[in-house]
């Protein structure tokens, strides 16, 4: 399958210290290549990799599941940990609950959820077997931002139920997984979410193991907040959390 322009995987080679950054469902690195040029300034070295089944057709996502997605991102942190001394996850949305479930799992230096989900809005996901009976595919509106160009934004159209059914099944996985969290973590969540249900940042907040923790909330994002109109404080909150001791 050839690549969609613009959703390459990309790589910032700067010093030991590595950020391993994790798009969401649906969607592509180039979600993140503006945190990823911010963090690259500051000195670290940046992967963004594309998650199987990401990024090319939805057709070829559709035979794609959760240990899939989250096998991609674990080859990704081997990759950055063959090259930094220390690995710190940032993921967004799905992104963001495959970095919780690597830190739970693997020696992670710290950890950021941006817009991770525990509880969906839109309630249909919770009978997509049903759905699955008439449909194969769900329509989906592609976000644009107004400042921003559309080669920040490269995502499907539609969504393979299959695949939502299977990102149910991560966030079961990832609550399960919670405890085990021990790296420090920053958590953020938009205000103006339509996606996610802001209690979905606050569960994680509580329930995960790390015994430095904290919560952040965007008074003006949506659920894009690596692109939205607070991305500028996005990018500050995060390195500074990674600066921080």
């Amino acid at each position: 399958m050839s690549i969609l322009q613009g959703a390459e995987p990309f790589l910032l080679p700067g010093g030991e210290k590595g950020v391993l950054l994790l798009h969401g469902f649906t969607g592509s690195p180039a979600e993140m290549r503006l945190l990823g040029n911010a963090l690259h300034q500051e000195g670290y070295t940046v992967l963004a990799p594309r998650l199987p089944g990401h990024g090319t057709t939805v057709e070829e996502m559709a035979q794609t599941r959760w240990p899939l997605w989250y096998g991609g991102a674990e080859d990704g942190y081997w990759l950055l940990r063959s090259l930094c001394s220390q690995v710190a996850v940032v993921g967004l949305s799905m992104g963001g609950l495959l970095a919780l479930a690597l830190s739970a799992q693997l020696p992670v230096w710290k950890t950021v959820s941006l817009s991770a989900p525990i509880d969906l809005y839109d309630k249909r996901a919770h009978y997509v077997d049903m759905f699955r009976l008439f449909r194969t595919y769900a329509p989906k509106k592609r976000r644009r931002f107004a400042d921003l160009d559309d080669c920040y934004t490269v995502a499907y159209e539609s969504t393979p139920l299959a695949c939502v059914k299977s990102l149910l099944q991560l966030i079961r996985q990832v609550q399960r997984l919670l405890p085990q969290v021990q790296a420090p973590l920053l958590v953020m969540q938009g205000r103006r979410e339509h996606t996610v249900r802001p209690w979905s940042a606050q569960h994680i907040y509580e329930q995960a193991g790390s015994l430095q923790k904290e919560l952040v909330w965007l008074e003006k994002s949506g659920h894009l907040v690596t692109l939205d109109v607070e991305r500028e404080l996005v990018f500050a909150q995060v390195k500074a959390f990674l600066t921080a001791p």
